[in-house]
């Protein structure tokens, strides 16, 4: 279907706008204006693009609040058991337009907005990235909370108030920068401060026992405390009367400022404290490379861990529960490693405040928490040195210790003389604390989040633990919000959907798989084409202008975007462009469909190979788009700062997308889960959620290719792997790595990528290229055609897209929320 065709099928299908409630519409633009008068003494004509939007998020706020205030009254009148999310990452995205959805006003407020003469997205685009996540782990915690607002279940997320976010990433001369991700230096509209409910929390010290009236007591002298101030954030569901909130800590000094030394003129000695304690929640993953970093990032997490389990113990004894009923009513879920310390920390409070016994303090805590496992890399499951711990957690430390010596006289029952299968699971081992083992102890349930991950968890990871409890372990797939990605980012997509299979899918997203029926109506095929390609053509007008770079919206768009890690492999998309590359120099008539390939992506500032890969990028992408024999065949564009805002954007306007992890190494994915719900088609290994993917929707419709997980495990456990021998046996290959240390794509630095090439071919400290990129590279390559071939056959590629799409439900965060509450939370629903 050519471009014409398409615009003319959305043009005759489009229906009217329908008519919206003007007395709401006379009340949102009287409501606007009236805030830009009483907060900026500003009228439409004269105010700023940022006044307007902070006037019309505080007039939407207003709306929020009332909604916020009825459903915290509900809470506290029905008393019911609750869940609190903690994770060292929540992101959230812009909240302007979520609000609005969830609402039901994007229709009276589109209308006031065109009354008053309001850009409406210019309004929505003012907003900043709220900075409290990464990646993955972030964007899931966010899902989360927006399915358990629209399912009715009381959930509360718990975290960080990062003042700077992680960093805000630059690109100069293809290299990345980081700078400072102010994003709160104008304030947070959606957030509520409560400096009325502060929390202490204390570092170092001595702990100190002390008997009174035959009781003893255990305090903690001569250590430096800091307060725990909440901010508040209301989470709203779709359609939905539960208003749940995201509780974040900010760190402050006990005292602002030392006035002695003020008066000494000593002024920068006299706020050091201060500047000491608001560290802790200024950056998100402090550099742990250097022994300053990592107990920063171990104060970070204790920090946040004890605030919330405080401010929980304070609010269930204020509602005048019995405290031998608290897991009755309270279930803390661990979002991965970061949060363990609550564990010790509830411990603490039990014992040292409430006046419990071990036996009765332990039996409470295990029932309390569950912990979720997000990965198998060994370095991502935290460790900390036991010596830190002792010094920085004193009281903590001892809990710890306790725990580990309970637990291993357990073990010996279990294993007399096994001291080696004991290691193995011991939480104090070898000098380290280990996390993951706390969890597990401490936990009532255990889960991987995808079904492939749960196994390598049971099988390999946490194989000793599995035989212990096999009952623990659960396998519970991530998912996505699909209102938010699907609802909200492809509108036109979301009405054409519900014009065939009506609404019931925004709330219901079971209901997608009706769509299927549609998959061989050409009339639908071509609408869904039609508004991809105005997708496309709006994300190439943004990489114009934004990057002067010219990309056509007939041409594949190709995108992989996703945190960089060389197990995410980043890497070999870049040799398979490299190899297109080459084909199109050797044959000026190479027959392939025009691809632009679309990348995004931030490296942790201490992962030099990382960063190495994103310069690679870039200097690939100069090489090719500069190059007149390619005919823009062939384009490359890294978009900078990849963000919420950016893949709500970018995901839409995707035709392929990229999910081609080395198999065994991706716990789950998410990112994969959101391209299928717009459409694209994906190709992957057989990694994480690609498998339930693949058992959804078909072998045919979606793209597998390379080694599988247990192939990868066999090669790591045999060592029979000679990347070298494929260097040699693979011309083709051959001369893709050459090319990166022969002068082809920077000739001034020839040596510049020589580290990456030495890795994939004699490795470094370990295996030569550990992540099978070299062995992945030709199936992959067979792929990418067979892909590019069917792109061509409209009425095939475009029938695959619509059983993506009705298969897509199947990954919606609601559908994860309620595997989560059938089989572990055991929430009560009070939503319609």
């Amino acid at each position: 279907m050519d471009t014409k065709e398409a615009k003319k099928a959305v043009a005759t299908k489009e229906k009217e706008v329908p008519q919206v409630d003007r007395v709401l519409v006379n009340q949102i633009k009287e409501n606007v204006e009236m805030k830009l008068q009483t907060l900026y003494a500003r009228t439409l004509k004269t105010a700023s693009d940022g006044q307007i939007y902070k006037a019309m998020s505080m007039a939407l706020r207003d709306r929020v609040m009332e909604k916020w205030a009825y459903s915290k009254e509900q809470e506290n009148e029905t008393n019911g058991r609750q869940l609190y999310y903690l994770s060292m990452e929540f992101l959230m995205g812009r909240l302007f337009g979520n609000n609005l959805m969830n609402l039901g006003l994007e229709a009276p407020v589109m209308q006031a907005c065109q009354e008053l003469g309001i850009d409406l997205e210019k309004v929505r685009n003012s907003e900043p990235d709220a900075g409290l996540g990464n990646g993955g782990l972030g964007r899931l915690a966010a899902c989360f909370l927006d399915s358990l607002a629209t399912l009715g279940m009381e959930g509360h997320g718990n975290g960080i108030r990062y003042e700077y976010g992680l960093f805000k990433q630059k690109i100069v001369n293809g290299f990345q920068v980081e700078v400072p991700d102010p994003w709160l230096e104008d304030g947070n509209v959606w957030e509520v401060a409560k400096p009325e409910e502060p929390e202490i929390i204390c570092f170092g010290g001595k702990v100190e026992r002390k008997i009174k009236n035959g009781k003893e007591y255990v305090m903690l002298e001569d250590a430096q405390c800091v307060k725990a101030i909440p901010y508040d954030v209301p989470v709203l569901g779709y359609d939905s009367e539960v208003v749940n909130t995201l509780r974040l800590w900010g760190a402050r000094a006990l005292k602002p400022m030392d006035m002695g030394l003020f008066g000494q003129g000593r002024y920068v000695d006299s706020l050091a404290e201060k500047e000491l304690a608001e560290v802790i929640s200024k950056v998100l993953y402090p550099e742990d490379n250097h022994p300053e970093g990592k107990a920063l990032r171990l104060k970070q997490q204790y920090f946040f861990v004890s605030a919330s389990i405080q401010s929980i113990h304070r609010k269930f004894k204020d509602a005048g529960n019995n405290i031998f009923d608290f897991h009755k009513k309270v279930v803390v879920h661990v979002n991965d490693t970061h949060p363990a310390l609550a564990i010790p920390e509830l411990m603490r409070i039990l014992m040292d405040k409430e006046g419990l016994d071990w036996e009765d303090a332990w039996s409470i805590t295990r029932q309390t928490f569950a912990y979720t496992n997000h990965t198998i890399l060994e370095e991502a499951l935290e460790r900390w040195p036991e010596e830190m711990l002792r010094n920085l957690l004193p009281r903590i430390y001892e809990i710890v210790y306790e725990i580990n010596e309970n637990f291993c006289k357990d073990l010996w029952k279990l294993h007399p003389g096994g001291w080696d299968h004991i290691a193995r699971m011991a939480i104090i081992s070898y000098g380290e604390v280990h996390m993951a083992r706390l969890c597990i102890a401490g936990s009532f349930s255990v889960n991987g989040v995808a079904k492939l991950h749960t196994d390598i968890l049971k099988r390999e990871v946490f194989k000793d633990f599995y035989q212990v409890e096999p009952q623990k372990f659960k396998a519970i797939t991530n998912g996505v919000t699909h209102r938010r990605f699907l609802l909200k980012a492809n509108p036109k997509l979301a009405h054409l959907i519900t014009e065939h299979i009506g609404d019931g899918w925004i709330k219901h997203p079971g209901e997608l798989t009706h769509f299927k029926e549609q998959a061989d109506n050409k009339d639908v095929q071509e609408r869904l084409a039609a508004i991809r390609h105005e997708n496309k053509a709006k994300l190439a007008d943004h990489i114009f202008h934004k990057y002067a770079i010219t990309v056509d919206p007939d041409s594949i768009f190709d995108v992989h975007v996703k945190r960089l890690h060389e197990y995410k492999r980043q890497l070999l998309n870049v040799m398979h462009i490299m190899f297109l590359y080459n084909k199109v120099l050797d044959n000026p008539d190479f027959p392939m469909h025009p691809r632009t390939f679309i990348f995004g992506a931030k490296a942790a500032p201490g992962y030099h190979n990382a960063k190495m890969i994103i310069k690679l990028i870039h200097a690939l992408a100069k090489k090719v788009n500069n190059d007149p024999r390619v005919k823009d065949k062939i384009k490359v564009v890294f978009m900078e700062n990849y963000r919420v805002s950016l893949a709500e954007r970018i995901i839409p306007a995707s035709d392929v997308s990229e999910q081609i992890s080395t198999a065994g190494k991706e716990a789950s994915g998410t990112g994969n889960m959101k391209f299928m719900l717009n459409g694209a088609l994906t190709i992957g290994t057989l990694d994480g959620a690609n498998v339930e993917m693949k058992e959804a929707v078909g072998t045919d419709n979606i793209y597998i290719f390379g080694l599988t997980a247990e192939e990868v495990s066999n090669y790591y456990q045999l060592g029979h792997y000679r990347p070298y021998e494929l260097y040699q046996r693979q011309p083709e290959l051959r001369q893709v790595l050459d090319q990166l240390v022969n002068g082809f794509l920077e000739e001034e630095h020839p040596d510049m990528f020589q580290g990456l090439y030495n890795g994939l071919l004699y490795g470094h400290y370990g295996m030569a290229d550990p992540y099978f990129l070299l062995k992945d590279f030709e199936p992959y390559c067979q792929a990418q055609t067979r892909l590019g071939l069917e792109y061509k056959k409209p009425e095939i590629w475009w029938k695959k897209a619509i059983l993506n799409i009705s298969h897509a439900g199947e990954f919606s965060s609601d559908r994860t929320i309620r595997d989560y509450n059938e089989q572990v939370w055991h929430l009560p629903i009070y939503s319609k």
